[in-house]
């Protein structure tokens, strides 16, 4: 009989492998004669690239850690007034820092500071406010969180960007990668807490945001201004809906860790192919584009991600073949520092003026060049990782 263990390493393994992605699209983007399914499909497109499966996939895991680790403060004694200020605090910290981050998308060439000389700074900032300070003094720890607080707040003070030949200040736009991921981890984390976990009102919630996206793009002009107004449906709910699809995937976990994990299995090959069949299904309601946020993105690129986990599982939890991804393992346990060292390594790289030689730049000399920043990124990660500098929210 297949047994499931009780704890699946394969959700930092997917985490990993996910960040290393996510690099590698990021720098892949700037790379030309490429084949175009690699990078991102445009707005215009009823088109899915590799580049728009990978935020979705970072979603998905974000709902699949939920259960473990609000129930693991549960357990542990928590109330759950110190638990929903947990995760109000953690959002908070990812919205905070995706506003910055959007906004350096319009940095204005008349600022004070130069945008890589800008983006240096809060990058630094972030680290202060929120590094997982462990031997040093409390005294010291708040010294430098406020000081970091300071810098941002003068940093948005003097932060000047354009749009439209308009000079405007700080704004939060679409809130950014960190923050969308922010907006839909306090929806579904705080659904997930005030109902107790219980499986059936998570599937509830689940439903609820993936009829919500259908309905908000069959009634566009009725629902526009609604994540305006709501940021906890930002993307017309894609972004919990991808979340709470993790959540439901753990809970599934939960209830059939006891039993043969060959139900788990046929579970998620069914769910999987489920969530790709309405992708397709819903694929004439407003095509496939993660730039407009469609329900046929949300289930193809939900779908995905189950089937890719269910691999991931067999070949990690099952196998014991966790040390084949040991290379990119500090991308899967210090996430949101990997996630920032290319802010500060593009920026460095700017301001030194280097220049990749051109056949860096296209083809599969481009190609190339993005695994390795990739893999350098999460190299630099680990070093900060074993000094114990990394971020933690």
């Amino acid at each position: 009989m297949l047994q499931l263990p009780k704890r699946l390493q394969s959700i930092d393994v997917f985490r990993a492998v996910t960040m290393f992605f996510m690099i590698f699209v990021n720098d892949v983007d700037g790379v030309e004669k490429i084949p175009i399914w690699i990078k991102h499909a445009k707005a215009y497109q009823d088109k899915l690239g590799f580049a728009d499966t990978i935020f979705p996939a970072f979603l998905f895991i974000v709902g699949l850690s939920i259960p473990f680790a609000l129930s693991k403060r549960i357990q542990s004694g928590e109330n759950k007034f110190k638990i929903a200020m947990h995760i109000l605090l953690r959002s908070l910290a990812l919205i905070v820092m995706g506003t910055f981050h959007v906004n350096l998308e319009n940095y204005s060439d008349a600022a004070i500071l130069p945008e890589p000389v800008f983006e240096i700074i809060i990058t630094l900032a972030f680290f202060l406010i929120w590094l997982d300070y462990k031997s040093i003094s409390k005294t010291v720890q708040y010294i430098l969180q406020a000081a970091g607080i300071i810098i941002l707040i003068v940093m948005a003070f003097l932060y000047k960007g354009e749009y439209h030949n308009a000079a405007v200040g700080m704004q939060p736009q679409w809130w950014g990668i960190l923050g969308l991921i922010g907006w839909g981890y306090l929806a579904c984390a705080l659904i997930y807490l005030i109902t107790n976990g219980k499986f059936y009102w998570q599937v509830i919630a689940l439903i609820f945001f993936l009829s919500f996206n259908v309905v908000a793009h069959i009634y566009q002009e009725d629902f526009a201004s609604v994540p305006k107004y709501c940021p906890l449906l930002m993307g017309n709910g894609s972004m919990a809906g991808f979340i709470m699809g993790g959540v439901v995937i753990s809970l599934i976990y939960s209830i059939n860790k006891q039993k043969s994990g060959g139900s788990f299995f046929i579970w998620l090959i069914v769910l999987g192919a489920a969530y790709i069949a309405f992708g397709f299904i819903t694929r004439p309601v407003a095509g496939i584009s993660k730039i407009h946020d469609t329900p046929a993105w949300v289930g193809i690129c939900t779908g995905i991600g189950i089937l890719v986990f269910t691999i991931l599982i067999f070949l990690v939890d099952i196998k014991g073949k966790a040390k084949w991804f040991n290379i990119i393992k500090p991308a899967g346990t210090s996430t949101l520092t990997c996630y920032l060292i290319p802010y500060l390594l593009y920026s460095i790289m700017y301001v030194s003026n280097f220049n990749y030689p051109q056949f860096l730049n296209e083809g599969i000399g481009g190609i190339i060049r993005s695994f390795a920043v990739a893999f350098i990124v999460i190299f630099i990660t680990g070093l900060l990782e074993k000094k114990n500098l990394r971020l933690k929210i």
